[in-house]
């Protein structure tokens, strides 16, 4: 995974672009994320960064996230020890949500700060949440189906799905049918979103579009993987060259008389 960051969704909101178009955009908070280890292929078998966010308090973390902390510089030997004894602590920043990239495009050594402005303006990115969650739900809403009529004697047959069986033979109901069930609360990726504004100050990132998840969710923002920076340039030289050659066309054709009407 290239380049990314762990936010938290934060709400919807409209701005302004350079050209004055209205684009809705999600308010994402990304940082600061705390680098709280760097693996190396030689030690490790493998490279990757892992990032934290959020804060959080140290009697609320278990013994083995103090450890790891411990043993990676981030909270000393003696606050670990008072970690879980009666009292107050002020809490961690970079520890509530941890999360390892891997092949990190990034030199980063542990300890590190990191925010949006690992992204610009015009990048895109990818969006990875857990949707939110619907309960039960039947099979018009889970799976868009049209129901039955809702006249020409049809009684009580609006919103169910019709027959599911198979007859005598196989004489069973075939795996794979969509049936009610429970619907949201399942982990998606929302791809090619276009960062519009990126916010040092606040650390917020404005994302053209909706990402997955509510209010208040956790969420990952990476490099998007089908629209890197180099295909971007590589799709404006592109769009640039095709321009210039239909200028170009378009002045030679002003030169040429128009045809005579018959």
């Amino acid at each position: 995974m290239p380049l990314g960051l762990i936010g938290k969704k934060l709400g919807h909101t409209r701005v302004y672009d350079a050209n004055g178009v209205l684009v809705p955009v999600t308010v994402v908070l990304c940082g600061p994320n705390r680098v709280l280890q760097v693996k190396k292929l030689e030690t490790d078998g493998y490279n990757a960064v892992q990032l934290g966010f959020g804060e959080q308090k140290p009697q609320r973390l278990s013994r083995g996230q103090i450890g790891h902390l411990v043993k990676n510089g981030v909270l000393s030997a003696d606050d670990a020890k008072s970690a879980h004894k009666a009292g107050d602590k002020k809490p961690l920043s970079g520890v509530a949500r941890l999360k390892e990239f891997r092949d990190y495009s990034k030199e980063v050594k542990t300890g590190d700060l990191l925010g949006p402005t690992i992204f610009n303006a015009g990048d895109y990115v990818d969006a990875i949440g857990i949707t939110k969650g619907r309960g039960f739900e039947g099979v018009v809403g889970r799976w868009s189906f049209a129901g039955g009529d809702s006249t020409h004697g049809a009684k009580g047959w609006h919103r169910r799905s019709g027959a599911i069986g198979c007859r005598l033979f196989p004489g069973h109901v075939n795996k794979g049918m969509k049936m009610p069930g429970h619907m949201g609360q399942v982990r998606r990726t929302v791809q090619n979103l276009e960062v519009v504004q990126v916010r040092e100050a606040d650390h917020l990132l404005l994302i053209r579009g909706s990402t997955p998840g509510s209010e208040g969710d956790y969420i990952i923002i990476r490099e998007s993987k089908k629209l890197s920076l180099e295909r971007v340039k590589q799709i404006k030289e592109a769009a640039a060259a095709r321009a210039k050659s239909t200028g170009k066309k378009g002045a030679k054709g002003a030169d040429k008389p128009a045809p005579a009407k018959k």
